[in-house]
């Protein structure tokens, strides 16, 4: 362990950080914990705030913002108006001496008709690579404590991980067995209605073991649009994942099944009121936050939101192109500007539907990406893109261009596994094993094959969805598979060489999750490697 890790894992005692929380960085500060009025012991003493009408502080998590090498965002929400939302930031000695004002915004879930607030504190002009002590509060509550890092500005070595698919491992629904079967003694017995599993657990703390810089969550949350009680789930996912997600930015890609009914003309408000991201041109307010991109070291990583361009018909509600080209032009925009900078060495892209899969019987690929990402990112030279949706691991052989054929099948422009040159072609990882209770890993074609959803036919008029039309392909593009483990993560350490001219590397590893307490076991490693962009 490096002096630099050693230093971000700093364990400081809940009691510590209380005690700076109250007397470490002047007046202001403590004046700004303790609330408006006489000097009082703690918040809690305060005669006007009554403790049942005050929510704690739930579902602490980070995200970037526009520079993260000096921006980041504190969020958290709660069902009750909070007074007074702020975040106390200082250094790991426990010094706190700046306070930033939370923005709250809010929902109302179309569903329960229950009103859920979410606060934002933009903490900025931090210090690049550098760690920082935060606390978020509201008047009554107790504070939340958790540390982050900034990250680095210009070309350096850090460490990033991903999968999708991830729901919660609680149980949600009541189950009524069948007449006449009683199940132990429990008069209530409750299921699982979001399609999790305990492994949603075990992941974060899979994450936690290599502590990252941060998280891309490749969408398919919490899958709270299929629960009897969206709202309580969103509270699980959070509950689970602030474990992680408190310490380092875990910045999302919206799924299928962030498409709630009746939350917002689109249904993504709910996911829109969790997060705050940073800031994309073409988006309105019904698509306000759905794209966006930002920089870590020479890594440009650029988030998608699939449902705007595929065929299948997966949310509450069929929203293909709701953007109208707007998320269309702006990738192309970010592409160009990206690739045409020096400073720059790698593209990644974040998203959730997929264009390459071989199992069977599961969702498949979809043409739409294969149409309208997949050009792009071969005129762009994207380096890597990281995908769920399929609920197992594989990735492909850099890919660049197509056959000329129903599905467009992509062309694999190299065939080794273990060192690949992403000037040649684009890597698609699959890492749809965060914790989701439906795997497909054991429903892989043999030999290799695809199912690629070209169509879509009207609506059944039982269900209200638009059924698949998929046409079969053969592919070549596949390069391993993971069929032995359902979850896992996979972990990117970015390298980029000392000097102009290098090359610059991605070492990668797939890990499965195979214990309660995140035991990993690695499954493959491989490396992704180019040119720097600086060379002369």
């Amino acid at each position: 362990m490096t002096i630099q890790d050693s230093e971000f894992s700093l364990e400081l005692s809940r009691r510590k950080l209380l005690a700076a929380a109250g007397i470490a960085g002047g007046a202001a500060v403590a004046a700004s914990i303790i609330g408006p009025g006489a000097a009082r012991a703690a918040p809690a003493a305060s005669p006007s705030l009554d403790p049942v009408m005050t929510p704690p502080v739930g579902g602490l998590h980070l995200q970037f913002g526009a520079d993260p090498s000096s921006e980041i965002v504190a969020s958290w929400h709660t069902l009750q108006s909070a007074r007074n939302p702020r975040v106390m930031l200082g250094s790991l000695d426990g010094k706190l001496d700046r306070v930033t004002e939370a923005k709250e915004s809010g929902y109302t879930d179309a569903k329960s008709g229950q009103v859920v607030y979410a606060y934002h504190a933009k903490l900025a002009q931090l210090q690049p690579d550098t760690p920082y002590l935060y606390g978020a509060v509201h008047d009554g509550a107790e504070a939340q404590f958790a540390t982050f890092r900034t990250a680095p500005r210009g070309r350096a070595r850090f460490t990033f991980t991903s999968f999708g698919d991830q729901a919660t491992p609680t149980m949600g629904r009541k189950y009524a067995p069948p007449e006449g079967v009683k199940i132990g003694n429990a008069s209530i017995v409750y299921v699982n209605d979001n399609l999790g599993s305990p492994a949603a657990a075990d992941t974060v703390l899979g994450i936690e073991r290599l502590q990252p810089l941060f998280h891309l969550l490749n969408g398919d949350l919490c899958y709270a649009n299929i629960a009897e009680d969206r709202v309580r789930t969103w509270w699980d996912f959070w509950e689970n994942n602030s474990r992680s997600a408190r310490n380092r930015p875990w910045m999302p890609a919206a799924g299928n099944h962030e498409n709630e009914l009746g939350n917002g003309p689109i249904g993504y408000q709910a996911y829109q009121t969790y997060f705050s991201l940073p800031e994309a041109t073409g988006q309105t307010e019904v698509t306000r936050g759905l794209w966006y991109a930002f920089t870590v070291g020479a890594v440009r990583v650029i988030s998608l939101a699939n449902d705007d361009v595929v065929y299948q018909d997966g949310g509450n509600s069929y929203v293909r192109g709701y953007s109208s080209g707007a998320q269309k032009a702006w990738l192309e925009k970010e592409l160009a500007t990206a690739r045409g900078d020096r400073d720059l060495d790698w593209i990644v892209v974040c998203m959730h539907q997929v264009a390459i899969s071989t199992v069977d019987k599961f969702n498949g690929a979809d043409l739409g990406i294969r149409q309208e990402w997949a050009p792009l990112f071969d005129k762009y030279g994207v380096d890597l893109v990281v995908c769920g949706h399929e609920h197992h691991y594989e990735r492909s052989h850099p890919i660049r261009g197509r056959e000329e054929n129903a599905t467009l099948t992509p062309v694999p422009a190299a065939t080794a596994t273990d060192v690949i040159d992403t000037t040649k072609g684009t890597v698609h990882m699959v890492i749809g094993g965060g914790g989701t209770g439906s795997p497909s890993n054991t429903l892989f074609f043999d030999p290799q094959a695809c199912r690629v959803i070209t169509a879509v036919g009207e609506p059944d008029p039982k269900t209200g969805k638009r059924p698949p039309v998929y046409v079969h392909e053969q592919a070549p593009w596949s390069a391993v598979r993971n069929p032995a483990h359902a979850y896992g993560f996979a972990a990117f350490t970015v390298d980029p060489g000392s000097r102009p001219g290098d090359a610059t590397t991605i070492e990668v590893t797939y890990y499965d999750v195979v214990g309660p307490d995140g035991h990993l076991a690695p499954f493959e490693k491989f490396t992704l490697r180019r040119p720097r962009r600086d060379q002369a």
